[in-house]
């Protein structure tokens, strides 16, 4: 979560001072299916998760990434979290927020 703030507070210091296209891709720019998310989760937190493997919906796509060049290049942006930080962060904060932020 570090990381897209740390986007989010760079796209906006730029387009305070430039004009024209304003979107950039925030992201590792590796893709990753829900199997490779359930087992960074799971090795990142030591918690076994059940799942059950089904057939792709149509449309589905097998994988999903951003690519983060443009961001790179213009804002100075690169992700310094791979995906098991990512995992252990959210977990992280989730147990100790289990109502959201409404706490």
């Amino acid at each position: 979560m570090v990381d897209l703030a740390k986007g989010h507070v760079a796209a906006i210091d730029h387009l305070m001072s430039h004009t024209g296209e304003g979107v950039f891709n925030l992201g590792t720019g590796h893709g990753c299916s829900v199997l490779d998310m359930v087992h960074a989760f799971e090795e990142a937190n030591g918690v076994q998760t059940s799942y059950v493997i089904v057939p792709r919906n149509p449309g589905d796509l097998p994988t999903c990434y951003a690519d983060p060049s443009k961001s790179r290049e213009i804002l100075g942006w690169e992700a310094a979290h791979d995906r098991n930080d990512m995992c252990r962060d959210s977990w992280h904060w989730q147990s100790q927020n289990p109502n959201g932020c409404d706490d």
